[in-house]
């Protein structure tokens, strides 16, 4: 498969963009004395509708359909039903292997991240929220940058997705940091490092992927983000979105941003 050196750039590009959110929740933290739980829940459902919609009707139905030209339709069927399981498979690993206390995937309010507690053990939490984030970061760097080689629009949207839902990890970074320091600038450090472990995922995906890229490989590598990002989706950005805000207000950002992927992908 032919890949030229503006399809790379590019996908570096959106990797970096949607990595770097991270540093936006960060600034956010700085200023902002509670969370808005409202613009949070949809915020966050509309970017969970974003990846499942993208996953499901574009990603893995597209993967499933080139398998099926290339091997035939129940051999192409499972190898595309095989990759994405293994890409939640994999999703499924990696959140094991962050223990449940300093997930950062576990709701925290503004408001209660910031309670006193011991400098040494704030310290050590926002350290440990940026190691775990960065985890989770690699493989979404790696689907981003893959999606973006193949088709810009779908690139742009993945990317825009994990932004969204990069901005409350960067708050779970910096707030222990920052109010056990006081340093806004080593709070908002940690939370840019986390978030280039994208553009490292994206590097990953490069050197490692890119010389062995073929139709069928990358068919299987759509396919296995898709598994990523619906597990991200139910595991993460759906819990939440319903424990930041109201339920509607979830399901209203689910519904929003699956309207707006379709709408996109037809334009």
């Amino acid at each position: 498969m032919t890949v030229d050196i503006s399809q790379i750039l590019n996908g570096f590009m959106l990797t970096l963009l949607a990595g770097l959110a991270t540093g936006v929740g960060s600034c956010i933290a700085f200023f902002a004395k509670r969370s808005d739980t409202r613009f949070l829940s949809c915020a966050l459902g509309f970017s969970g509708g974003v990846m499942i919609y993208i996953s499901l009707v574009e990603l893995l139905a597209g993967a499933q359909l080139e398998l099926a030209e290339m091997f035939g339709k129940r051999p192409g069927s499972l190898m595309g039903i095989g990759a994405f399981f293994g890409g939640i498979a994999l999703a499924m690993l990696i959140d094991k292997l962050v223990p449940t206390g300093e997930n950062p995937h576990e709701v925290r309010k503004l408001e209660e991240m910031t309670t006193p507690m011991h400098h040494d053990k704030l310290i050590r939490s926002g350290k440990l929220f940026a190691l775990a984030i960065a985890i989770h970061n690699f493989p979404e760097g790696m689907a981003v940058f893959t999606s973006a080689l193949t088709d810009p629009v779908t690139g742009i949207s993945i990317a825009a997705a994990i932004a969204i839902h990069n901005v409350p990890e960067g708050i779970t970074i910096s707030v222990p940091i920052y109010h056990a320091t006081g340093s806004r600038k080593k709070a908002f450090l940690y939370s840019f490092c986390s978030g280039l472990a994208e553009p490292l995922g994206a590097l990953a995906a490069w050197i490692f992927l890119l010389p062995f890229l073929t139709a069928a490989l990358m068919a299987m590598i759509f396919a296995a983000v898709a598994g990523i990002m619906v597990f991200i989706s139910f595991d993460e950005l759906l819990p939440l979105a319903e424990e930041y805000g109201e339920h509607h207000l979830a399901i209203l950002g689910l519904v929003a941003g699956m309207l707006v992927m379709a709408l996109t992908l037809v334009w």
